[in-house]
């Protein structure tokens, strides 16, 4: 089974951040990020973790997004119904499914502020992104109990599928220097509109999450765009 982060966006409530952890600990994952602002954490959270402390205790604390997919070779960007603009790729059970990245593998599962969510600009950074099905009535759900149904999938579908299906997946880093690439070649060519580029490259991040590339895609897709380059200049 790959290895799960768990990863909260400027979490508001130290409640919470213990709740989460004990969520974790109770489906055998330990490895939680906090991006950006968050309130004091103890005593609160530890009161919340009830066992868990030793997760809160290990945490890594990092100024922004891109820190915490560093080293991720899948990224997973969690959302709610409520006020949704991005098209759903994944349900808990399907991402738990889909997810077999070996037992070196490492699964970035992106959670947001209590209050708003993941911002448009963080959500795309992502490969994928994933929502628990909800009564449209009560659409969103608490933090911890949103990390819970997500544990509780991938623990209770990975705890009976063998590791792994022989591919490398491509890491964040590689990744974004395709997307970097890209967006700059689709610029130049006229593609993408210099005063709003990301308007239509968001969907074709989108697009690549979906086909899932493995490192010897992305190296292929790179090789591709440097040949493109190269015959630009020199015409």
């Amino acid at each position: 089974m790959a290895r799960l982060r768990i990863v909260l966006v400027e979490p508001r409530e130290a409640g919470n951040v213990g709740a989460v952890a004990r969520a974790m600990k109770n489906f055998g994952f330990d490895d939680l990020w906090i991006v950006g602002e968050h309130p004091p954490l103890q005593p609160v959270a530890g009161w919340w973790a009830s066992g868990a402390e030793d997760v809160i205790e290990r945490a890594h604390f990092v100024p922004t997004l891109h820190y915490a997919l560093a080293g991720a070779q899948m990224t997973v960007a969690t959302t709610s119904a409520r006020g949704r603009t991005t098209p759903v790729d994944l349900s808990p059970l399907d991402l738990a499914k889909s997810s077999s990245l070996g037992e070196e593998g490492v699964l970035a599962l992106v959670f947001g502020r209590e209050d708003r969510g993941l911002t448009r600009e963080e959500v795309v950074q992502c490969q994928l992104t994933a929502s628990i099905p909800t009564n449209p009535d009560s659409p969103t759900m608490n933090l911890a109990q949103a990390v819970c149904i997500f544990c509780f999938a991938l623990y209770s579908v990975g705890a009976g599928t063998p590791a792994g299906t022989g591919r490398l997946k491509a890491g964040h880093e590689i990744l974004e220097r395709l997307h970097e690439r890209a967006e700059s070649l689709l610029l130049e060519v006229g593609f993408l509109h210099e005063n709003n580029p990301d308007r239509i490259y968001a969907d074709l991040r989108a697009i690549a999450g979906r086909a899932d590339l493995d490192a010897r895609e992305v190296t292929i897709l790179l090789g591709i765009i440097s040949q493109i380059e190269w015959k630009l200049g020199s015409g």
